[in-house]
């Protein structure tokens, strides 16, 4: 690409011009290559991507259109490389995404371990780092960029990667876009943009995505609808913007289904054999409000300096409200089984009932809900400058935030169909609360320079000080108020050589980190254990989590094709789990000595003609590095070292074809190929935890790997209508993305009664069902 040097951000510009000008002429969802990408995740100079020693994945909107995917997870997990989805929810807008094996969920209590930023502002939430996908302006997204490793530049949570998400702005995307689609399930999507650029450098851009589902499974209906709203005004050396966002969602995710468990020796079939479309329990409805301010300011003082700065406010709200099986009937299964009762008496788990009028008097069921209220506030500021062959950026960087959580529970029933009907004679009970405020605060500076002709080395480091403050309150009353601090220096090293003849060698080594969350440090206290995650008790300390990565590879770029291949191993020390605090059958979150990923990356496309075609596999070995004892629900699990993490491939294989049959109709298929994964509550090959006196029982609960194939098709109408229609899951294949361990207490969809013969408290491997065949058309329009 031959540019006459400028201004980093008319730079930027007129790279984002070209790539969506290559995406039209490419007609299918292949990632395209962009030769000059941002190294931070705000404003700052821009680098030639060869320069970068290690490998980063970029599509622009356009790319991301024509992939007619469901959504923006649906997207990378489709055509990046190194993605995968849990479908552990069942609502589209709820997967956890997870890179090289590390996290971006939206589960509270999941151990994160991506950054998400959207326009340079981190949108993981505050309480526990989550993130919520429905709440991101996908009709507003211009580009995305996933950077690989622990690298410091984008702060907090890199431990194993960043996406990067920047917004259409109505320089770079002028017109009307819009997108209609339909399909099966209830499913109807309209995104919609419409960027203006006016006399005197004004330009300004309105974006809309609503979303409404009946859900594949049942009581799974969700809506989602957000706005994005730009303005801004690009005069001489100044470029500036403000821009709004707000959305609200309603989602409601079915989880797991029971499946197979061991009764009397054998294999019995459960509900997810029975019906895959089923809901174990519900309702399990979340809600989300979010409200986003923003302020993005860039000047160039000449052709070699420039400054960049930003200022954001941002307000959400979730409450969830989910119903569960009991306490005391979990409890009373779980210590029957065990072989005691809640006296410390024996008991014969064939024969442990309650008589009915103490069958009659046990609530069955619990309906649990929270609310959250997070607000946060932040500022940064970029100085980057060309000193001779140096390429430097430094800055700082301010966020605060403020949350305030509770936890409520009211008895209740189950209906027949297994939905949670609270007591109207019980009242709904606060259970734990917590509110706090954090203060993090990074300073960074990054330098690229020519070691040699066709050799550039890159040095970069990060100060990150945090400070988290809470105070709790649980059944005991309001706790002593508590403040932790952290500081971390992070330093990244990575050297890129031009051999010649399109290829670059590169190796690079990076350091990053993780601070504990208020639900970690809430339940943090072995002496005082949670029975959920969710649950709040006590603040002792947490170390922060610390991951060093060493990646080393090769990319060659030549003639239309592309390959990339790379050799990573990332270890963290100190890592967060959920540890078990004995027989109590509850846990608490705890430092674990170390976890290890590392596997290798391998992807080409080529383009030849009227076809294009892209090819990736992922080999990924994540393990725990350390002995200990996890806590899994209704188990405790011994693991070693080298013991494989739960809920990740080994192996993963994708592909993508394209064919312009004419020169206006498209034909495409992409396929997956995802190895077994290992059940959670299963990772030492246990179905039950040992007794003494007893042989240990195994089981293979694995979950078995799965192919999938997908179609689409589309036809322009002139430069500016296309028509197209998809088809996911062609042979309708029956597959699982997760599993873990827990007590079926409703074989064959009936809730156990203790009062009408003994309980049958086996355990069985729950799953979270894949989407069966569907079928979706759209109608886009580009002017």
């Amino acid at each position: 690409m031959k540019m006459r040097r400028r201004a980093a951000g008319a730079l930027a510009l007129a790279m984002l011009a070209q790539q969506q000008a290559q995406a039209q002429e490419h007609q299918g969802g292949a990632l395209l290559t962009v030769d000059i990408v941002g190294a931070l995740p705000l404003a700052g100079l821009a680098i030639e991507r060869k320069l970068l020693p290690y490998p980063v994945q970029a599509a622009t909107s356009v790319a991301i259109a024509q992939a007619h995917g469901d959504n923006l997870a649906d997207f990378m997990a489709r055509n990046l490389n190194g993605v995968n989805v849990n479908e552990i929810s069942g609502s589209p807008f709820q997967n956890d995404i997870t890179f090289r094996g590390f996290r971006a969920s939206p589960v509270l209590g999941a151990a994160q371990g991506i950054s998400v930023y959207f326009d340079g502002v981190r949108v993981n939430e505050p309480f526990g780092d989550v993130v919520n996908w429905d709440m991101l302006p996908e009709a507003a997204i211009g580009t995305l960029l996933l950077v690989p490793g622990s690298n410091p530049m984008y702060g907090l949570n890199t431990l194993g990667g960043a996406l990067a998400l920047t917004s259409k702005s109505g320089l770079s995307h002028p017109g009307l876009e819009f997108d209609l689609s339909t399909g099966n399930a209830g499913r109807r999507r309209l995104d919609l943009a419409y960027g203006v650029h006016g006399a005197g450098g004004w330009h300004g851009l309105v974006a809309a995505t609503v979303f409404d589902d009946a859900g594949w499974r049942e009581h799974s209906a969700g809506r989602v609808g957000n706005m994005f709203l730009k303005l801004g005004r690009a005069q001489g050396a100044t470029d500036w913007s403000v821009s709004l966002l707000g959305g609200r969602s309603r989602l409601l995710g079915n989880g797991l289904l029971p499946s197979y468990r061991w009764l009397d020796g054998a294999l019995e079939p459960g509900l997810y054999e029975t019906n895959r479309r089923a809901a174990y329990t519900f309702p399990d409805i979340t809600r989300n409000r979010l409200l986003q301010a923003g302020f993005q300011l860039e000047h160039r003082f000449s052709e070699r300096a420039s400054l960049g700065a930003s200022a954001y406010a941002r307000s959400s709200r979730r409450t969830t409200v989910n119903g569960d099986i009991s306490d005391a009937l979990d409890d009373y299964v779980e210590d029957c089984a065990a072989g005691f009762l809640a006296d410390g008496s024996a008991a014969d788990p064939q024969a442990c009932t309650l008589d009915r009028a103490q069958g009659a008097a046990l609530h069955t069921a619990l309906l649990n809900s929270t609310s959250t209220r997070q607000s946060s506030q932040g500022a940064s500021a970029n100085l980057g400058i060309r000193l001779r062959s140096h390429r430097v950026n430094a800055g700082v960087s301010f966020d605060r935030s403020e949350v305030s959580f509770a936890q409520f529970e009211q008895l209740a029933r189950f209906t027949p169909e297994r939905g949670v009907l609270a007591d109207p004679e019980q009242a709904r009970e606060a259970s734990s609360s917590v509110t706090g405020d954090a203060g993090a605060m990074g300073v960074y500076a990054t330098d690229t320079w020519p070691l040699a002709p066709g050799t550039h080395l890159t040095a970069s480091a990060r100060l990150n000080r945090a400070v988290v403050s809470n105070t709790l309150t649980t059944e005991r009353g309001p706790q002593p108020h508590e403040s932790f601090s952290y500081t971390k220096l992070n330093p990244a090293l990575g050297v890129a050589h031009e051999a010649g003849a399109g290829v670059t060698l590169f190796a690079n080594l990076a350091q990053s980190n993780r601070v504990p969350t208020v639900i970690e440090l809430g339940c943090a206290d072995p002496e005082q254990p949670c029975r959920l995650p969710v649950g709040l008790q006590s603040d002792p300390y947490l170390k922060q989590v610390v991951a060093r990565t060493v990646e080393t590879g090769a990319r060659w770029q030549q003639h239309g094709a592309t390959l990339s291949a790379s050799l990573y191993r990332t270890v963290n020390r100190d890592d967060i789990l959920f540890l078990s605090s004995g027989p109590s059958r509850q846990g608490y979150f705890s430092n674990f000595g170390q976890t290890r990923h590392q596997g290798a990356d391998l992807s080409a496309t080529l383009r030849r003609g009227t076809l294009t075609a892209r090819l990736s596999y992922n080999y990924l070995d994540a393990t725990y590095d350390t002995d200990g004892v996890l806590f899994t629900g209704p188990r405790t699990v011994q693991v070693r070292r080298g013991t494989r993490i739960a809920g990740l491939p080994k192996h993963t294989f994708k592909a993508g074809l394209d064919w312009k049959v004419l020169p206006a109709v498209t034909l495409g298929a992409d396929a997956q190929l995802v190895s077994d994964l290992i059940t959670q509550g299963n990772e030492d090959g246990l179905r039950e935890d040992p007794e003494e006196g007893r042989l240990p029982q195994y089981a293979d609960w694995r979950v078995h790997g799965y192919a999938l194939l997908n179609l689409r098709a589309s036809v322009r109408a002139g430069k500016r209508w296309e028509f197209y229609a998809r088809i996911n899951n062609v042979f309708d294949r029956r597959y699982e993305t997760f599993g873990a361990i827990a007590t079926d207490l409703f074989p064959n969809g009936q809730l156990l009664q203790p009062h009408e013969g003994p309980v049958d408290a086996a355990h069985a491997r729950f799953v979270a069902p894949g989407a069966p065949r569907s079928v979706s058309a759209g109608l886009r329009y580009h002017f």
